[in-house]
Parts: C-alpha cells; structure tokens; sequence
C-alpha cells in the first residue's frame, strides 16, 4: 500500500508541473507592458535581463521537477517507453530555465533545450496510445492519438508563425492538459495498466 501511495503522490506532479508553468505565462504575460502572447514566446517572460525572469524561471523549474515524478509515476502505470520522454520534457524544461533567451551563452542552447521538450512532449501520448489500446482503454488511446497529433503540430508550427506565441501556448497547453488528465488519473488509482507482484504488497 505504501509503494501505490507513492506512485499516486508521483502522479500529482502531471498536475503541479503544468499548473505552476500555465499561470506563470499566463500572469506574467498579462503583466507586462507591450507583451504580446500570440506573437511573443513564453521564453520572452524569462529572457536575461527581464523584470519577470526569476518568477518565469521559477515556473519553468516546477514544470521542470515536477513532470519527471509524474515520468516515473507513468512508469510504473503503464508499459513502454512513454514515461521516458515525460522525464525527458522536464529535464529539457530545466534547460530552458538554464539557457535564457539573450544569456551569455547564446541563443543556442535555449532553442535546443526547447526543441527537445517540444519533441517529447508531443510524443509522450503518441507513445502511451498503444499500450493503452492494448489494454482495451480505447478513448484514452484516441484522446492520447489526438492529443499528441495537435501537440506536435501546433509547436513544429511555431518554425513558420504567424502567431508564433500562440501557436507555442496551444501546442504546450494540448500536451500540458493530457499530462494533467493522466497525472489526475494515476493519482485517483484509475490509471493503472500494468500490475506486478508487489503493487498488492
């Protein structure tokens, strides 16, 4: 009971992580003077040198903690490799935050970081959506398909814009909103796919 207990407290950081990142963009972005988010990106909020970057860091950080618990929560609930690519979106989020826009190190390392957790962020449902049909939960494979598709399609449109900021908050949000559905599911004991001898320990 104590190890699933865990694995439910894990699960929470699918909720924690994109909660605390959504209102810091959200907030921030609504606070600062000629800020535009459907064409500025988020990561225009924690550039070096700007007012809001140690409270938009800090958003990035949790996001950065917290998803990865939720990766390893998603670990033990379901098969495959889904799990890693969540650890993976946080990790990268963790390089955001450690590479600002207009840093000492460039701009580089930022559109890096950033790609990779476009990248696994969009594939983390895609790679949940078969085990989840192999397990006869078909809306959540469909929804995890969808979910997946219009992640991955809104952020590889932020190459092109127009509307680059708001293209990046729709393909973020997309893929936020099923770690937060999937978090709150493992959290509820509902989630569970794969079992072993010790989940009735």
């Amino acid at each position: 009971m104590l190890l699933l207990s865990s694995r439910r407290l894990l699960g929470l950081g699918g909720i924690i992580g994109p909660a605390a990142f959504i209102t810091a963009w959200a907030v921030l972005g609504a606070r600062r003077a000629g800020y535009n988010p459907i064409t500025d990106h988020i990561s225009r909020l924690a550039a070096a040198g700007v007012p809001e970057r140690a409270a938009m860091s800090a958003g990035f950080v949790a996001f950065g903690l917290a998803v990865p618990a939720y990766g390893l929560a998603l670990r033990r609930n379901l098969p495959g490799p889904a799990w890693a690519t969540a650890v993976a979106t946080g990790l990268a989020t963790l390089g955001v935050a450690a590479f600002p826009l207009d840093g000492p190190a460039g701009d580089t390392p930022h559109a890096i970081a950033a790609g990779i957790g476009y990248a696994t962020l969009a594939a983390t449902p895609l790679l949940a959506a078969r085990p989840l049909h192999r397990s006869g939960r078909t809306r959540w494979a469909i929804a995890s398909v969808i979910a997946g598709v219009a992640s991955g399609a809104c952020l590889a449109a932020t190459v092109v814009g127009p509307g680059t900021g708001l293209l990046q908050r729709t393909g973020l949000g997309i893929g936020d909103l099923w770690l937060a559905a999937t978090g709150a599911a493992i959290a509820s004991g509902h989630f569970v796919v794969q079992r072993d001898a010790r989940d009735d320990a």
